[in-house]
């Protein structure tokens, strides 16, 4: 099965192209030029613009660097601490967001009331079970320590 139509082949079609370009008609020639270098910029332009912030540039992650024998005490207030800055920040950022809404006409009032004792409820129940897994974490420190000073 032969790739070309029956009467057409490939010596065919090189001899056909060059009969074209020996009639003499030079604008054939510069029509053909230019339609080359305008296909090849656009090609081109594609491969520059497909190499263009295509990569993240370098990130910078920042870790705190703890102590390796730290308590579980010292862990949980570290993050009761981090708790209280969270509250803060979202606090702050709520109050951007109404005063957003008030601006816009948007009613956010009565779904507030309902979202803010549910989050105090939940900030109740974490800080509440925070305090629990300190006592507990203190209470071990403190049986480890008794039972360090015993076996001396």
């Amino acid at each position: 099965m032969a790739i070309f139509p029956r009467p057409v082949s490939p010596k065919r079609a090189w001899i056909d192209l060059r009969d074209y370009f020996l009639q003499g008609r030079r604008h054939k020639v510069l029509f053909l030029l230019l339609s080359v270098a305008a296909t090849w910029a656009i090609v081109w332009a594609f491969l520059i613009d497909a190499k263009t912030n295509i990569m993240p540039g370098p990130q910078i992650i920042y870790v705190q660097n703890w102590k390796a024998d730290r308590s579980d005490a010292d862990i949980i207030a570290q993050q009761k601490l981090d708790l209280e800055r969270r509250i803060v920040v979202t606090k702050a950022k709520q109050a951007q967001f109404r005063k957003a809404a008030d601006a816009l006409g948007i009613e956010w009032r009565k779904e507030a009331k309902v979202g803010d004792r549910k989050e105090q409820e939940a900030i109740d129940r974490l800080r509440a079970k925070l305090d629990e897994m300190e006592a507990q974490a203190l209470a071990k420190e403190q049986a480890a320590a008794a039972s360090r000073e015993a076996a001396r």
